[in-house]
Order: C-alpha cells, then sequence, then structure tokens
C-alpha cells in the first residue's frame, strides 16, 4: 500500500490494522520475553535451526531456513531501506504523495527487532534525525526576520507531522527495546530531539518577533501564532514564563484566576482588542 493524497494518516491505519498482526512474510513469533526479546526469533533455538542440524545441511541453507539477519544484512538492505523511507517522511509536505509501502517498512523494523537489531536501529535512527534538525536549525538562523516566524512554523509542523508516521513505523522497536531496555518512549525521545536541536537554539530570537506580531494584529495569521504558541508549550512547558501573556491566549488555564482589583484592567485590554478588530474591518 503506498500512502498518497486522501489516505488515512498512517498511525491511524498501522495501529488499526498492521499493528495487531505480524507483517506478511516468513512466520516470526512475537511472544514477548522478559528481557524485551521476542521469544523465537533467536537464531539457533529449535524451529529451522534444529531441522537444519538435524539433516546436516550446510551454512547458506542454513541460514536461510533462519531467515537469520546479520549485521550486514541489515547495513547493507534494511536500513537502506529505512532511512530511504524516513527521509521521505521528514521532508514531506501536507498533501505529497510519498511513493513509500508503510507494510514494507513495517515488516522490516519487526524482523530486525526479531533478529536483535534493535540497539543499531535505534541508533541509526537518532542519528539520522539528529542529523536532520541540525540542517533545519541552520536553514532557520539563514532566515530573515519577516520569514522567521513562518518558517518556524513550517519546520514543526512538517516534523509534528512526520513523527506521526515515523513512531507507528518503529512500533515493535519502541514496545521491545525503548520501553523494555531503556525505561522510555521513542515519541517523547524524538520530540526532545526538535527541542533541544532547533527549539532551545531558536527560542529567544522567535519569542520576541512573536510578541512583536501579536502587538501587530494580522502581521501574522492567528492559526500560525496558535500553532506555533502550542508547539512550544507541548515541547517545553516552563517556557511560559517568557510570555505568559502570549501563552494564555491559547493555553487555558496558564494564568492564576483573575482578581477584582485587575478587572478594570482587563475590561481595558478588550476594549483595545475590539478597537483594533474594527480598524481592521472586522464589525462588532
Amino acid at each position: 500500500h503506498l500512502l498518497g493524497p486522501g489516505a488515512a494518516p498512517l498511525g491511524d491505519r498501522l495501529l488499526r490494522g498492521a499493528a495487531a498482526e505480524p507483517p506478511a512474510g516468513p512466520e516470526l513469533p512475537a511472544v514477548p520475553e522478559a528481557n524485551g526479546v521476542l521469544r523465537g526469533c533467536e537464531p539457533g533455538k529449535g524451529g529451522a535451526g534444529a531441522i537444519a542440524a538435524a539433516i546436516n545441511i550446510n551454512a547458506s541453507t542454513s541460514k536461510f531456513l533462519m531467515n537469520v539477519i546479520t549485521i550486514e544484512d541489515y547495513k547493507s538492505t534494511y536500513w537502506p531501506k529505512l532511512d530511504s523511507a524516513i527521509d521521505q517522511l521528514l521532508t514531506q509536505s501536507p498533501g505529497d504523495y510519498i511513493p513509500i509501502s508503510y507494510e514494507q517498512i513495517y515488516s522490516c523494523v519487526y524482523k530486525c527487532v526479531c533478529q536483535q537489531h534493535s540497539e543499531q536501529m535505534y541508533s541509526d535512527l537518532i542519528k539520522k534525525i539528529t542529523n536532520h534538525l541540525e540542517r533545519v536549525s541552520k536553514e532557520l538562523q539563514a532566515s530573515p526576520p519577516d520569514l522567521y516566524i513562518e518558517r518556524f512554523n513550517i519546520a514543526l509542523g512538517q516534523y509534528m507531522g512526520a513523527l506521526q508516521s515515523i513512531v507507528p513505523l518503529f512500533i515493535y522497536m519502541n514496545k521491545f527495546y525503548i520501553e523494555t531496555k531503556l525505561n522510555r518512549d521513542l515519541k517523547d525521545d524524538l520530540i526532545k530531539l526538535f527541542t533541544e536541536h532547533v527549539a532551545e537554539k531558536h527560542i529567544y530570537n522567535l519569542m520576541p518577533l512573536l510578541l512583536e506580531a501579536q502587538s501587530t494584529p494580522f502581521q501574522i495569521t492567528p492559526s500560525t501564532m496558535a500553532n506555533i504558541v502550542k508547539g512550544l508549550y507541548t515541547l517545553r512547558p516552563e517556557w511560559v514564563q517568557m510570555a505568559p501573556a502570549l501563552f494564555s491566549k491559547f493555553i487555558p488555564n496558564i494564568l492564576p484566576p483573575a482578581v477584582e482589583s485587575e478587572l478594570q484592567e482587563y475590561a481595558a485590554q478588550d476594549q483595545k482588542l475590539q478597537r483594533e478588530l474594527m480598524q481592521n474591518g472586522f464589525a462588532r
């Protein structure tokens, strides 16, 4: 199945369908052991390994029967497929046609987990996405002020959209390696990467521009402002302290309750906003 316009989000499709059953192909039992390894996936423990030993066939045939994926196989065949798919998901724009088979990629991840390549695969994934985010950060640094906010919004939206596909594709690695051995979660790890390699490097340039845009109605669209503010709050809630009034317009219940002594000030702010809207053509 290829990803294209009009298709349901990849995360939804996987979690409704493919995640419920092992992918098609050679049977690979998926009963979890206590240590996070999938039972029956270890080469040489019964199954095809025992048959191979019993009939004394040569090593290459034994490897075929056991479906062994060596580290060389992983590096030359499996990871390149994953690498290419991740590239496309990280750089796609809304509505793009993505010519990849999510079932094939999901199957690659599943088999690599069975063959105990999770640690290498996780390392490669983190390195891949880190390099991508460092390029994104450099591109943002080169943006002129009048395009900076919009480009940050695009980068944030594009990355969060990509995670909706990438995280479900690596669901088996998350379940049987990241959660079990690292006591973490893949989505949290990948969001943290954006925080560290993009948002933290740009927050002190971005925030003054957001405050300026807030005081100049329609300098940027309300949806762009809302997306960025909500995104920053998701990445690091304590950034609210940098501009509480700005965040409070889009994040409910982050300011203390209003007190009676400040009601006149609130009313004055509301009247100022209404005047600005009327000056820009909005009816009262």
